[in-house]
């Protein structure tokens, strides 16, 4: 049986083979048998290189660690992480860069950027937080959900999302879609911070 260790564009930790191209922590989720009892624990959301120094770890170590798993940083974005600052540190100047750009905080003021997202990937009851939003309002890499899935925009197109990769692309719909990218993440992606994609969404 795999792991329960996999994180859905929803934010939505999940039970699935397939690792992803990305991990990630929310902090301390499991109780002292490995089994996942909270959602998240910390503020500071990020998703990591899968290798990095050659570094290893167990998925899970409770009281210290629980892995997470995301198909791409697409998926990451949307569940409202942000890129690791140590093994992405590259990626992460990046990211706090259009992020302070398109919300006027210090590039270097991570804390900020933090709690900026924390308000904005959860709602009141600690559900995910969406918007409404059309696709021509929306830059490549965001994501929104169709009929109760998630697509990703690239191209003016949609994208379904999978655990194992994304479907062939078809036309967006007119209107209004709701939006699983924290609009925060958004803004960043239109200041200029394109994330990395999953092969499957055509490079």
């Amino acid at each position: 049986m795999p792991r329960r260790n996999r994180v859905t564009p929803f934010g939505e930790i999940v039970a699935t083979p397939e690792r992803g191209l990305l991990m990630g922590n929310r902090g301390v989720l499991c109780d002292a048998s490995g089994a996942i009892v909270r959602a998240w624990q910390v503020r500071r959301w990020i998703a990591c290189r899968t290798d990095f120094r050659g570094r290893w770890r167990p998925a899970v170590t409770p009281g210290r660690w629980t892995a997470l798993y995301f198909l791409d940083e697409a998926t990451a974005l949307a569940a409202g992480h942000r890129p690791c600052g140590e093994c992405r540190y590259d990626d992460h100047r990046r990211f706090t860069a259009a992020f302070g750009a398109a919300h006027g905080v210090a590039e270097r003021r991570v804390d900020a950027v933090d709690r900026i997202l924390h308000l904005d990937r959860l709602d009141d009851r600690r559900d995910k937080r969406t918007y409404v939003a059309t696709v021509a309002e929306l830059p490549d890499g965001a994501m929104v959900e169709v009929d109760g899935t998630a697509s990703l925009v690239r191209a003016g197109a949609l994208w379904r999302w999978t655990p194992g990769g994304y479907g062939a692309p078809r036309e967006a719909p007119g209107g209004e879609l709701v939006v699983l990218t924290p609009r925060s993440v958004v803004a960043a992606i239109a200041a200029g911070y394109a994330p990395a994609l999953h092969p499957s969404a055509g490079g």
